[in-house]
């Protein structure tokens, strides 16, 4: 009972873990998604519109379209009004993105410290990871110990039939025993000699599984029943299971994975992002200062075209008074 105690706390701590840690990275990852979606949208619209914008204020200035132009050039302020804001929201993710990438860093190197990361990420105290991973080591322990006094007390036994439950002709080869992963205080023990190790115990003990009769005697060989052989190889399951990821589940738990995560992305990703915001929100200025000068360029254009033909209209009324003035 005590093992099966164990074996809940331990799996409903690991459940209440690994669902509060994938219920906050899903969350975190449609939020990310979602404003990566909008920004490169945005991008899109706006070097499309603007292209489009220069390109027809470009024509309509040639063909000197003066009324359109000015239209264009009233668009084109709208437009210039809503970059020159679009570069502020960028240079403001520029900077929420540099000081993610310093708070990251600094709740690395100090994880006590309360910070803002706090509130994204369920980390548990060290003292708390510690006890999930000495119970799973514990219950790892708790699970060879009673596999193994099934093989030495009951599969390895010659019982004579008048000792039922235990006797089911049980006969044949010895089977070895379990090799148990931790000493008495949980520290590492190498298996010894005879043992079987948790990754290939399941294969090994299939060579003794007899053939049973409707009344669950062996019929051949063997020192383990088919339902018994399925019994041990749950709880063979079940230990390996704990003994080779419950130290990864506790690094999850403890945030140690994300610690490392985070000083990844700190070392190889903050600099490219905190450089490529620079280079948007630095583009959305310029974009807008050429689109600006441009709209200048074509009321400048479009005066000086309008001045040319009134002038070319006035040479051309006062041109006959003047040839009749010189015959005479």
């Amino acid at each position: 009972s005590n093992v099966q105690t164990d074996i809940d706390q331990i799996e409903t701590k690991i459940d209440s873990s690994a669902s509060t840690l994938g219920d906050r990275t899903l969350d975190n990852s449609n939020d990310i998604k979602d404003l990566l979606d909008s920004v490169r949208l945005a991008l899109i619209v706006i070097a499309a519109v603007m292209l489009i914008l220069t390109f027809l204020g470009f024509l309509f200035s040639i063909f000197g379209m003066q009324f359109l132009v000015y239209t264009l050039v009233i668009i084109g302020w709208i437009l210039i009004a809503g970059t020159f804001i679009l570069s502020g929201i960028f240079l403001l993710l520029h900077n929420v993105t540099a000081d993610s990438c310093v708070a990251m860093n600094e709740w690395v190197l100090n994880p006590t410290a309360h910070t803002a990361l706090d509130d994204i990420l369920p980390c548990v105290d060290n003292a708390t990871a510690q006890e999930t991973l000495s119970r799973s080591k514990e219950v790892t322990s708790q699970l060879v110990d009673v596999i193994n006094q099934v093989i030495t007390n009951v599969s390895n036994i010659n019982f004579s039939p008048n000792f039922a439950p235990f006797y089911y002709n049980q006969s044949g080869p010895l089977m070895p025993t379990l090799c148990t992963p931790f000493n008495s205080d949980l520290t590492d023990r190498a298996c010894a000699t005879g043992e079987v190790d948790l990754s290939n115990a399941i294969q090994v003990w299939r060579n003794y599984v007899c053939q049973v009769s409707s009344s669950g005697v062996c019929t051949t060989t063997g020192r383990v029943t088919p339902t018994i052989y399925n019994q041990m190889s749950a709880a063979v399951n079940v230990s390996y299971g704990l003994y080779h990821y419950g130290p990864f589940l506790v690094d999850l738990e403890d945030c140690v994975f994300v610690r490392q995560t985070f000083s990844d992305i700190y070392g190889y990703h903050c600099p490219g992002l905190q450089r490529y915001g620079e280079w948007i929100y630095v583009g959305l200025v310029l974009v807008s200062a050429a689109v600006m000068l441009s709209l200048v360029f074509w009321v400048i254009y479009g005066r000086e075209r309008r001045h040319r033909v009134y002038t070319k209209a006035i040479m051309a009324k006062s041109a006959p008074g003047f040839e009749g003035d010189k015959n005479t």
